[in-house]
């Protein structure tokens, strides 16, 4: 299988992506895999990963078979990017591999576990939406205003400066 090894650390807390990729090579010289290349992105917590959109863009046009990543939070933020991956290439038969949680989507049992997460990532979003909508109607029921507060004008609107000059 052609793989690429991809290895994300936050600028911000110092981190060194070597650590995974050791563990990354290990596994592919394990599972004799064809190394595509090592991408890697260093970033902040709101910069964009351009070395993880190359690879999807890889994965998109059939350069490679599979990406292999240390675990599950350093290829996806957040539950619900995951799942959309996940979603997108076990349906393609396309490879997403966590070394850590050993999950292979190109293999059925990855597969299963992969729609397994999804179904945890909607049970938690339904939570948090139920928990949401009862907050706000309790809020409601107790008479507090939902929402942004009203801008309010000053009462002596501020006077322009042609206006201040005929004063």
């Amino acid at each position: 299988m052609r793989v690429a090894l991809y290895a994300r650390v936050s600028k911000a807390l110092d981190q060194n992506p070597e650590n995974q990729l050791i563990e990354l090579r290990r596994w592919a010289t394990a599972a004799n895999h064809t190394v595509i290349g090592e991408y890697i992105d260093e970033i902040s917590s709101k910069d964009t990963r351009p070395s993880k959109e190359l690879i999807l863009k890889k994965l998109r046009l059939g350069e490679i078979d599979a990406v292999a990543f240390w675990s599950l939070d350093r290829w996806g933020r957040t539950m619900s990017e995951l799942v959309l991956e996940l979603e997108e290439f076990s349906h393609s038969g396309k490879g997403l591999i966590s070394i850590k949680e050993g999950l292979d989507l190109s293999n059925a049992a990855g597969r299963l576990m992969a729609n397994v997460l999804a179904a945890m990532a909607n049970f938690e979003r339904d939570r948090i939406t139920e928990r949401t909508k009862l907050g706000l109607a309790r809020a409601r029921a107790q008479g507090k205003k939902l929402g942004r507060p009203r801008k309010t004008l000053p009462a002596n609107p501020p006077v322009s400066l042609e206006e201040r000059q005929l004063l």
